[in-house]
């Protein structure tokens, strides 16, 4: 499965090896978010931007949950792989494979049935409303695909592999915007075409990565003993997931609240903040990459009980995400008036303003987010999640006092500010609480 065991040789060297194809899936994805922003914006409107905007806290409440999940359920996985025990390894796996299939039948009903209660919630627009019910309807069908999609990836590089993901990603954004200019221009669907050439894509690209597991010359060889419910390893992988879940769920409620106060403000702020931050993170996903590279080499050498190649980690992986930090801000501050163009096109000034104004405040905060992904990730790694859920909290704290100052006279300048503030809080504590662990001897598996 092309691995790369992270428990041996220099850590900086693995980080950035293991870390290398995860920022390359994370820019390509949203190399195609851009892209896919940029058809919907050229091709359908303003309005359905804004729409796709209007779903985004929704997305990161419910599929954040579930791409938190997926990943804390392969922290176990990954262990298992550092302490090289193979049948626990193939245990953990299907194990896996029974939970997210629960998560499956348990989400996606729930989501399509409350559609339009969510979107009422957060007071949507009437303008865009049809169209944001219609885009998130189909997002929440294919959560399924999304499932399937999260878990295999995650597993995968639980092995340490990063290769294979990110060649079935790029394939599968292909195929993604492939379809979105057939839907759309060819069979005229609008945002709908849109909506269903993601979840097609998910599910295609979700199918390659399970394909590892069973088929080519280093596929897992599982047995029908493998498959047996093991109550012991779920109780361990939901007590590891779960919680990371809900970490992403608490910061997304904060994200919802944040929404709730941009939609009050119109359909132009809607856009212009949705615009900018689709570009906010091309920019900011590479550094969430490494986070993730990190969760993965701290859980195996956590379970290699290899205390010195932890703190070594941390060490290198704050290095990498400072470096990248200015690096992205140098290229974001010359380019972002060409990003914001190419997305809105030469329509309201107003709106191109307001665009520009969020870029130009969040890109001078890039350090305290990439700390955050490197300080976090090691916690879950760890395997100590539920102190990463009272991370969420302090985003969500973020998150609410500046969406209640844009209520004020501040208005959009709040907006702005709303998760530097969330990320910096977060990065406190985190930064505390990884301290604390170290400290207290809670390293030991």
């Amino acid at each position: 499965m092309n691995q790369l065991d992270l428990t041996t040789g220099s850590p900086l060297r693995r980080l950035l090896l293991f870390s290398l194809p995860l920022i390359g899936g994370s820019l390509f994805q949203q190399l195609y978010n851009f892209i896919d922003t940029l058809i919907v914006g050229r091709l359908i409107g303003i309005d359905a931007v804004a729409a796709v905007g209007a779903y985004y806290p929704l997305s990161f409440l419910i599929l954040g949950f579930v791409q938190g999940s997926c990943i804390g359920f392969s922290i176990p996985l990954s262990q298992s792989v550092g302490a090289k025990t193979a049948t626990t390894t193939r245990s953990y796996f299907t194990n896996g494979v029974w939970l997210t299939g629960g998560l499956c039948l348990l989400l996606t009903p729930l989501m399509i049935l409350g559609t339009n209660y969510f979107l009422q919630w957060l007071n949507t627009p009437n303008n865009i409303l049809a169209m944001a019910e219609t885009f998130t309807l189909i997002s929440f069908i294919g959560i399924p695909a999304n499932i399937l999609f999260n878990y295999s990836a995650a597993a995968l590089r639980a092995f340490g592999d990063a290769i294979h993901p990110l060649h079935f990603l790029v394939f599968s954004l292909i195929v993604n915007v492939v379809l979105d200019l057939l839907f759309i221009c060819q069979f005229h669907l609008g945002i709908a075409g849109a909506a269903w050439a993601t979840v097609i894509s998910e599910f295609i690209g979700g199918l390659l990565n399970l394909s590892r597991f069973f088929w080519g010359q280093n596929q897992l060889k599982l047995t029908s003993s493998d498959w047996r419910i093991s109550w012991a390893k779920l109780k361990r992988m939901c007590a590891i997931g779960l919680p990371m879940g809900f970490e992403y769920s608490v910061s997304a409620i904060g994200a919802i609240i944040m929404q709730d106060a941009i939609n009050q403000l119109g359909s132009a702020i809607m856009a212009a903040q949705s615009a900018a931050d689709k570009i906010r993170q091309l920019f900011t996903l590479p550094m969430e990459s490494v986070g993730a590279a990190m969760a993965t080499y701290q859980a195996q050498n956590f379970g290699a009980r290899n205390r010195d190649r932890i703190k070594r980690g941390i060490l290198n992986g704050c290095l990498i995400q400072i470096i990248y930090s200015f690096g992205a801000f140098g290229i974001l501050w010359f380019s972002r008036r060409a990003l914001v163009t190419a997305i809105l096109g030469n329509g309201s000034p107003t709106t191109t303003a307001s665009a520009l104004q969020y870029l130009t405040i969040i890109a001078f905060f890039f350090p305290v987010h990439g700390l955050l992904m490197i300080f976090r990730n090691t916690i879950q790694g760890w395997g100590h999640s539920f102190y990463a859920i009272v991370s969420g909290f302090g985003e969500l704290a973020g998150r609410l006092v500046a969406s209640l100052l844009a209520l004020t006279p501040l208005g959009f300048v709040a907006i702005c500010y709303a998760n530097p503030l969330a990320w910096l809080i977060s990065l406190i504590y985190c930064g505390f609480i990884c301290r604390f662990i170290s400290k207290r001897g809670l390293l030991k598996p």
